[in-house]
Formats: structure tokens, C-alpha cells, sequence
């Protein structure tokens, strides 16, 4: 699916109500757009934004009333940032686990064509 066309052309993987991820062949990057901001990564740091995002316990947040009402979701390697609510934590989990399963499907693919045409 095509989603945008500028200097970049851009493919959709992935989309919720919260935002959306696309994917650049020419750029070999991914496009977050989530909580009003759009931010490029690399596939390995996608990957590590997720791995941060299932770490926080929305729970704890919930539930302890000393703690905070928000998140500070930072990745080691990559520029950006993020500051979410419990709430967002779960959308932006949603978009991620979509994602990876659109990546994963896309390999389950590939392989099966692969063995029809071997």
C-alpha cells in the first residue's frame, strides 16, 4: 500500500487509531508517526523502542500512587524520545506488536514462495 509520495516514497506496514508505521525502500528506514510526532528510525533501533515499551510495567503506574503518571521512553543509539501516559504505552505497544507481526508475516511469506519456486 502506498501512503504518502514526496522525495521518499513510503509504505504502509502498519496502522491503529494512535499512529502509524511506514517504510522506506529507498531510505531503508522505518517512519513512526505516533502522538503527533513523526520520527525515522532504523530497523534495529524499532526494535529496541519496542523492547522499551514492553518493559514498562503500566500496572505499577496505575497502581502506585507515589509513582508517576508518565513514562520517559528513551533508546541508547537513537535520536529520539518519547513521553507517554500509561494509556499511550498501551496504544504505542499496539502499533509496535502490529508491526512486527506485519514483519513476520511478510517472512512466512517470502519463505513459502520461496519453496514454490525451489
Amino acid at each position: 500500500m502506498k501512503a504518502a509520495k514526496s522525495e521518499t516514497e513510503l509504505h504502509e506496514v502498519f496502522r491503529t487509531n494512535s499512529g502509524a508505521v511506514f517504510q522506506s525502500d529507498k531510505e531503508r528506514c522505518l517512519y513512526v508517526d505516533f502522538a503527533g510526532k513523526k520520527a525515522k528510525f532504523k530497523y534495529a533501533c524499532l526494535l529496541r523502542l519496542k523492547r522499551a515499551l514492553e518493559a514498562v510495567s503500566v500496572e505499577e503506574m496505575l497502581i502506585n500512587p507515589a509513582g508517576s503518571d508518565i513514562e520517559i521512553i528513551s533508546i541508547s543509539g537513537c535520536d529520539h524520545f518519547y513521553i507517554l501516559t500509561p494509556v499511550e504505552i498501551i496504544e504505542f505497544r499496539e502499533l509496535m506488536k502490529g508491526t512486527f507481526a506485519m514483519f513476520q508475516l511478510n517472512l512466512i511469506i517470502k519463505d513459502c514462495l520461496y519453496r514454490l519456486v525451489v
